[in-house]
């Protein structure tokens, strides 16, 4: 399903630096924290993401959370190979992003969307446990109807047959 592939970024992100571009930037080093506001563009590893303002603090332990606000934020970022199957590609958007290096967490909030491949699930908040793969989506006022909305596609496709061919007979 969409949740078990969702939640495994790739694991050497972590370990790269984070690249910030915008238009301005004010950083408060008493309080930890930097704002970064205007076509922001923010760069780990294989994670993208573009926001009108992202607010990055840095906890006593040095890790990163990361707030994205926009009209809407997007992102993309990479998940890890599996079973000698090259990672996928994860896009999201909503209001506003949270990411917490620390927690391996991220919410999404407010018009949520995430897809991976052709797999597609909308509501109004998304939470992504990268650790242990846990993903859930609520509804709410943001969302049509106030519902989840989720495409899941099959995984597998049954063996081709040639046209004509009788099915086989079932195995004894």
């Amino acid at each position: 399903t969409l949740a078990a592939h969702v939640a495994h970024a790739e694991k050497a992100d972590k370990d790269k630096p984070t690249e910030i571009e915008s238009n301005r930037m004010m950083s408060d080093d008493a309080r930890q924290m930097t704002i970064f506001e205007g076509n922001v563009v923010l760069t780990k590893g294989t994670l993208v993401v573009h926001a009108d303002r992202v607010v990055v603090r840095q906890d006593a332990d040095g890790f990163q959370h990361v707030t994205a606000t926009g009209s809407p934020v997007r992102f993309r970022q990479k998940t890890d190979a599996q079973n000698g199957k090259e990672g996928s590609w994860i896009d999201g958007e909503a209001k506003r992003v949270e990411l917490d290096q620390h927690e391996d967490k991220v919410e999404l909030f407010d018009n949520a969307r995430v897809t991976r491949d052709k797999d597609v699930v909308r509501g109004n908040y998304i939470f992504l446990d990268e650790r242990s793969g846990f993903f859930s989506v609520s509804g709410g006022a943001d969302a049509p109807q106030g519902r989840v909305r989720a495409v899941l596609q099959p995984k597998t496709s049954p063996p081709p047959s040639a046209p004509g061919a009788a099915p086989a007979p079932p195995e004894k």
